[in-house]
């Protein structure tokens, strides 16, 4: 079956159709991850967009329940290349097309990937039409330019736990996973919780989750909407503030429970939960031109003069020039110097913007989780 992708530019690739047949519109944009295709779109993340795998086979080891970053995908759509109709995999359950039709979400393959990264790079971000049905170009260029895209919208509220939860009570979803091998070698087990912290929801990976309880958190996840006068009657030891999608300065709320909670309690936050802080330091964000989005993104720690392969899905950052004096710029991209990393020089609050859990992704920053930990230790042996 055709498929149409229309930008509203007017540019268009036409393709070949799999997974749920429909219309879709949505911000497009692109991920270079050459792996990790159902991590990408079970991302809460990505909640209003319709995503381009720049690598040009997915699908070649199918779909299965344990990679998924929550309950169901969020994409609006899928762009790829080639579609692998064999997927090979010991833990393979399902092929991404029934994966897709099985949720509804429409893809397309046979769609120049390249060329279309290329648009988006030289033109920036923009809205799209993905379409299965009898539909002329005009029309798909019609629907993309009256549809929503990212800018200004709250998709957090969507995406969002409804009620408190603790996350993995019985310590079954957390341990690090592993192939016992023939000499019997027991599965790694769980440390003793030291801490107890809140995490905010704005859209969190269950990887993120299962990292805080590999470092000895105990997380009670929280509704965006939450208060912080409700969270300091939970008394956490430190307060996590996790990705999301949508606009940041579309969620007012969210900037003014974080500014309430700051000197309370030792905050972490990563990608929204990063721009989410900016917000509260009393600064601002601006949207990029295409967003960085990949397993592959150079960070340097301007402290150490280290640098980090990072898993990276943002398309806002924080403006430098907006951020008081008493907060430090820590980590820049390399690509492009915008701010990766914020810290407090007065409280114990610290922020990225990338992914430390990178799933998918490479581990070069999953030592953040540990510096949470000691700087709750350290508040803790100053009383």
């Amino acid at each position: 079956m055709r498929a149409l992708l229309a930008l509203e530019d007017g540019k268009y690739f036409e393709g070949e159709s799999f997974g749920a047949p429909g219309t879709r519109v949505g911000e497009i944009c692109f991920n270079t991850a050459m792996t990790g295709y159902q991590e990408v779109l079970t991302d809460p993340s990505y909640r209003g967009q319709i995503v381009a795998m720049t690598y040009p086979l997915i699908g070649n080891y199918g779909t299965n329940l344990l990679d998924q970053e929550s309950r169901e995908p969020h994409v609006r759509g899928f762009v790829i290349e080639e579609l692998s109709e064999a997927p090979s995999n010991w833990r393979s359950e399902m092929s991404l097309d029934d994966y897709l039709k099985q949720h509804g979400i429409p893809g397309v393959q046979g769609i120049d990937t390249r060329a279309l990264t290329r648009h988006l790079r030289t033109r920036g971000a923009m809205k799209a039409c993905l379409t299965t049905e009898q539909m002329s170009i005009e029309q798909a260029v019609g629907q993309a330019v009256e549809g929503q895209g990212v800018i200004g919208m709250d998709y957090v509220k969507e995406v969002s736990t409804r009620e408190i939860y603790a996350w993995d009570p019985d310590d079954r979803l957390s341990v690090p996973w592993t192939i016992v091998n023939g000499d019997g070698d027991a599965k790694p087990k769980l440390p003793p919780i030291r801490f107890r912290i809140a995490a905010y929801d704005y859209g969190i990976k269950q990887n993120i989750l299962r990292l805080l309880r590999q470092k000895g958190f105990g997380v009670t996840v929280l509704p965006a909407s939450t208060s912080a006068e409700e969270v300091l009657k939970l008394s956490p030891d430190g307060i996590f503030l996790s990705n999301g999608p949508g606009d940041p300065s579309a969620l007012s709320y969210a900037h003014k429970t974080v500014r309430d909670l700051m000197g309370k309690k030792p905050i972490f936050g990563i990608c929204l939960g990063h721009q989410i802080l900016g917000f509260a330091f009393g600064g601002s964000t601006f949207k990029l031109k295409f967003g960085h989005r990949g397993a592959n993104q150079p960070v340097k720690d301007l402290q150490s003069g280290k640098v980090a392969i990072t898993s990276q899905n943002h398309g806002f950052a924080v403006d430098p020039e907006s951020l008081p004096k008493n907060v430090e710029i820590s980590h820049i991209n390399l690509n492009d110097n915008t701010v990766e990393g914020m810290r407090h020089k007065e409280l114990p609050i610290f922020s990225v913007q990338y992914h430390p859990e990178a799933a998918p992704g490479p581990h070069d920053a999953s030592y953040f989780f540990q510096q949470f930990a000691d700087l709750i230790e350290g508040k803790k042996s100053r009383k």
